[in-house]
């Protein structure tokens, strides 16, 4: 199975394949700038390419679990591009993932 893995932001979105099977994660890059249909083109653009089958899109949420502003736009960008390539989107709590990656090197 194929992954993409985005960290969406109001000003870049990062993403990262894996493929289930290999202990691998690959960093695909970044999308900054434009608008946000563009940004998604790009996105769409990367998940036909990849023959991506699944979606994983960091929740930001605050530090006792309540939703913000934040939490609500990137409900609404998962949303959104689930109807646009048929794929269902899991929201994965983003909580101390930073600290995580850094303890792992």
């Amino acid at each position: 199975m194929n992954i993409l893995a985005i960290d969406y932001g109001s000003k870049k979105i990062g993403l990262a394949y894996a493929q289930t099977g290999l202990d691998l994660i690959l960093p695909v890059g970044q999308i900054g700038g434009g608008d946000e249909k563009k940004r998604m083109e790009k996105i769409i653009e990367i998940i036909k390419n990849k023959s991506i089958d699944k979606l994983v899109v960091g929740l930001p949420l605050g530090l006792k679990g309540e939703e913000n502003e934040n939490t609500k736009k990137v409900k609404e960008f998962a949303v959104e591009l689930e109807r646009l390539v048929e794929i269902k989107a899991e929201l994965v709590d983003e909580r101390f993932t930073s600290r995580q990656a850094d303890q792992m090197g």
